[in-house]
């Protein structure tokens, strides 16, 4: 098969430091591709499950980013930042109680369901056309429009404050860096993220996906080993 044939999915396990677009560019450097496309963005500080799509896997790209998603993460109590992250300038600091793990859970508790969240002005959401992240770094901040998502369950996973480690099985369009700031808000102190993972997609796994460092070691062909079918990608998916 000519590598401008391959169609498909492939599983990456996206190292921190590296933005999404990264990734699409490493893999169309190693296969000789264009047509790679990426189903939901993993700012740097996050590592875990992203899927590539290839060639006509491209057509299925908007099919696979609706799929709920599972992340693991770690939040941090008492500061906030301007990106509600690690990465963001500090914008308050308060002192953290010795919360309980009832306390902690209560407000965890809050935040599942169906409920309206406020994209951050760092996410790819756009505004007018441009990103919201491209407007924070001119300094501007606009109007943004809560929207609707939904947690199907979480659990608090380890609890040494004033970190919380966590998991949470959310909708297409959920912003774990808020949930973390919304917690600490819930708990009066103030949160930021501190580290996150996606771990599942739909019906993808971490587990079985490439690592960077196999792209970069790895022939072409041996890539596109690891590329899912399409039809295989519609039978995981139980179209």
């Amino acid at each position: 098969m000519s590598l401008s044939a391959v169609d498909g999915v492939l599983l990456v396990d996206k190292a921190e430091g590296m933005t999404s677009h990264d990734v699409v560019a490493l893999v169309r450097r190693q296969l000789g591709i264009k047509k790679v496309g990426h189903c939901g963005t993993l700012d740097p500080i996050a590592t875990g499950l992203l899927l590539l799509t290839i060639g006509r896997g491209t057509k299925v790209q908007d099919l696979l980013m609706s799929e709920d998603k599972e992340y693991v993460g770690t939040l941090t109590l008492g500061t906030t930042t301007s990106t509600q992250d690690r990465e963001g300038e500090v914008i308050d600091t308060r002192s953290v109680a010795a919360f309980n793990e009832s306390q902690i859970s209560a407000s965890f508790e809050k935040f599942r369901g169906d409920f309206y969240q406020l994209p951050p002005m760092v996410s790819a959401k756009k505004h007018g056309g441009v990103p919201l992240y491209k407007l924070a770094r001119q300094g501007k901040v606009v109007e943004r429009e809560p929207r609707l998502v939904h947690v199907y369950r979480y659990k608090v996973d380890r609890i040494a404050l004033p970190d919380i480690d966590f998991t949470v099985l959310c909708s297409k369009g959920f912003y774990v860096r808020t949930y973390a700031h919304d917690i600490g808000e819930v708990l009066g102190c103030g949160a930021h993220l501190k580290s996150l993972r996606r771990t599942r997609s739909g019906r993808f796994d971490v587990s079985n996906t490439i690592t960077i460092d196999e792209i970069k070691n790895s022939s072409s062909d041996g890539i596109v080993k690891r590329v899912l079918g399409l039809p295989e990608v519609s039978r995981m998916r139980g179209a």
